[in-house]
């Protein structure tokens, strides 16, 4: 049959339909995106399911799945749309009118870094975005993204997975906390000091392999690690009375270098800087509204 006549016989909206569902693979979710009923996505699914003769989203442990026609159909769909939205829409993206929910996973670290100034745009610039901010481990925050559960995901990962992109928003040095009266007068600590003292550790998970030990290994070195936590946050605040060292990306010491009961001081070691990123499927990158949040994130970082 000649192309014409294929375009003919198809409903454009149920392209974008199908567009939004591959990207949220949530029925839910994409009627609150396009302003629909459940039903009317549903509907609107069971009509693309006949259309390519194929299930495109399969149901499998309570979430959809794409099958594998549904993924060499995601970018080549969303990339024509995008065109046609740059050709047809009359003022592009219009971050005043767009009525989304974004889902956004980082540890207190990422959210000290980036709400602030995110929030103070959204409300500015974009008054109906509305985020949700879900906190997990490196492992679990790009599952989430593999999975459409989260639009974005910022933090460390040093190995990513296929279909993931990513941008550098920062890079991060390493920097120590200590109680001031435990120094001896010091006003940092030797290697082997260092190494004497019990340390606490920020991970969501005990044993965690940090870029700290990692290097301390690499060395023939290893630490005692005496409290572990996942909440960047609470840290700094257990160091106060106490003989315990606390090694972290320097910035989340920002708000204690001016605290005069502890001191602040660069490790008694190498240890790489590592660059803080963003950090989203590519099934999104097309996507005039998440690539304007992209950009609100790196403004704000």
């Amino acid at each position: 049959m000649h192309s014409t006549n294929i375009l003919r016989g198809i409903d454009l909206n149920l392209l974008v339909v199908l567009d939004v569902l591959l990207a949220e693979r949530h029925v839910s979710r994409t009627a609150a995106r396009l302003n629909m009923s459940q039903p009317a996505v549903s509907h609107a699914l069971a009509r693309l399911r006949l259309l390519f003769d194929d299930p495109l989203l399969i149901r499998r442990g309570g979430q959809l799945v794409p099958s594998s026609k549904a993924l060499e159909i995601a970018s080549v769909l969303s990339e024509a749309l995008r065109q046609m939205r740059e050709v047809l829409g009359p003022g592009g993206f219009d971050p005043q009118r767009e009525k989304r929910t974004f889902r956004l996973a980082m540890s207190d670290y990422g959210s000290a870094m980036v709400l602030p100034g995110l929030l103070q745009r959204l409300r500015l610039e974009a008054p109906n975005i509305d985020v949700v901010v879900k906190q997990a481990s490196r492992e679990a925050m790009l599952r989430l993204l593999l999975d459409g559960e989260c639009d974005l995901a910022l933090g460390v990962f040093p190995d990513l997975p296929e279909r993931l992109e990513t941008a550098e928003l920062a890079i991060e040095h390493f920097a120590c906390l200590a109680d001031r009266q435990k120094m001896a007068g010091k006003d940092r600590l030797d290697l082997e000091t260092y190494l004497s003292r019990p340390h606490v550790l920020v991970a969501m998970t005990d044993g965690a392999n940090t870029e700290i030990d990692t290097a301390l290994h690499v060395m023939g070195h290893r630490r005692r690690i005496a409290v572990t936590l996942p909440h960047w946050g609470n840290a700094p605040r257990l160091i106060q009375g106490t003989d315990l060292v606390l090694t972290v990306a320097r910035n989340a010491l920002a708000p204690f270098k001016d605290d005069t009961s502890l001191i602040l001081f660069d490790p008694p070691f190498q240890i790489p800087p590592f660059a803080f990123v963003q950090v989203w499927h590519e099934r999104r990158s097309g996507d005039p509204a998440h690539m304007w949040l992209r950009d609100a994130v790196a403004i704000a970082c």
